[in-house]
């Protein structure tokens, strides 16, 4: 029996010389909106476009009914907490509580409104990590940010151009 690997390890599938590269070539479109809306939202405007604007890019529009469910007083107070949170735990467990917000687009809402501190997580970047796990839990997200600041930290990029990177990686290299 072949043992299996821990959920919660991320190594990189590449050699790290090529991550500036890789974000380099990184060329998803709608990226300058999501965080132009993310700097919005840190400036105080907790409005529902913005929100969409990032929920558009991580999903491509994908369950875009399911956020329509909350109010803009749901949304904003969700925002508010998220950006005075003190625990990055606490800024993705009130974006959860989101009709329509799962995990993968709690982080890319963090991502947006703090490309310094946040990552995305999906299944491009799992992908370049060696990680084919499902889990997309609070614990995951959190040990998955840890890594990839390690991973940052140790190469000396900035965490959303490793983000990049990953995400870059994983499209020129289709799962087999």
């Amino acid at each position: 029996m072949t043992p299996k690997s821990n959920p919660c390890e991320f190594n990189l599938q590449f050699d790290p010389a090529d991550i500036h590269r890789l974000a380099k070539d990184y060329a998803y479109e709608s990226d300058d909106d999501a965080l132009a809306a993310g700097r919005r939202i840190r400036s105080g405007d907790y409005t529902r476009s913005n929100i969409e604007t990032i929920f558009d890019w991580k999903t491509g529009g994908r369950g875009k009914s399911r956020l329509r469910r909350n109010s803009d007083e749901e949304i904003a107070d969700a925002l508010s907490l998220a950006i005075s949170a003190k625990t990055e735990r606490a800024a993705i467990a009130v974006l959860l509580g989101l009709q329509g917000v799962l995990a993968p687009v709690a982080s890319a809402i963090l991502t947006a409104i703090d490309p310094e501190r946040y990552t995305v997580i999906d299944f491009r970047a799992l992908e370049a990590l060696g990680s084919e796990s499902k889990d997309r839990s609070v614990n995951f997200y959190l040990a998955y940010l840890t890594r990839c600041r390690q991973l940052a930290k140790t190469h000396n990029v900035a965490l959303r151009d490793l983000d990049r990177a990953l995400w870059q990686w994983s499209k020129a290299h289709p799962a087999r």
